[in-house]
């Protein structure tokens, strides 16, 4: 049974997530505490909400140096994925720097409103072992207001208005930017994968 922590970093999805990883066979915790936080299997950054308050909270905690050091899997959700980004438009907000690519805002259109909310298709762009068993063209359920453009650790991509990363991944650093906890038999699959890492 693989042991992971969710960073509790004050984001609405926290149980969602505990509840869709406990189903996967999972033992899991939530946690702001650093040396938890380090000692786990799986590491697990969620996020709902502004860019700047959930960095003020992992600062505030004394996690933003622990989360960087970390060699174990890391999957950060939706806003937890953009916090592993360089920098994001939403607040002017200095972020992680894992990923080194800059989060910007989705601009809305007739008949495209943002925040992009509901079922949009992963383009898969490499393989990965993240994405083994999820074909491409497969539905997930995204709840956003920006994002990250296609970068080359884009394992897969959505378009609305334009290509946006939906999965990344560098080395032990992964995300999604849609909610693999709300986003059935593909985001269970996602999560299993990411346990098996």
């Amino acid at each position: 049974m693989k042991e992971v922590v969710i960073v509790d970093s004050g984001g609405a999805n926290l149980a969602s997530l505990r509840y869709a990883l406990e189903r996967l066979g999972a033992h899991v915790a939530v946690s702001a505490d650093a040396q938890a936080i380090a000692a786990a299997e799986r590491v697990v950054l969620p996020g709902v909400g502004a860019a700047a308050r959930a960095m003020q909270r992992l600062s505030g905690a004394g996690l933003t140096e622990v989360l960087l050091r970390l060699g174990q899997p890391v999957l950060g959700v939706c806003l937890g994925m953009q916090l592993l980004c360089a920098h994001s438009a939403e607040g002017d907000t200095g972020c992680l720097g894992v990923l080194p690519y800059p989060v910007r805002e989705l601009q809305s259109a007739p008949g495209r409103p943002v925040p992009h909310m509901g079922w949009n298709r992963l383009r898969r762009l490499r393989a990965d072992a993240l994405l083994e068993d999820i074909p491409d063209g497969e539905y997930v359920y995204f709840v956003h207001s920006y994002g990250a453009a296609v970068t080359p650790d884009t394992l897969a991509a959505a378009d609305y208005g334009g290509a946006w990363s939906a999965v990344m991944r560098r080395g032990n650093f992964c995300g999604t930017q849609f909610h693999p906890e709300r986003s059935g038999a593909a985001g269970a699959r996602l999560l299993g994968n990411f346990l098996r890492l």
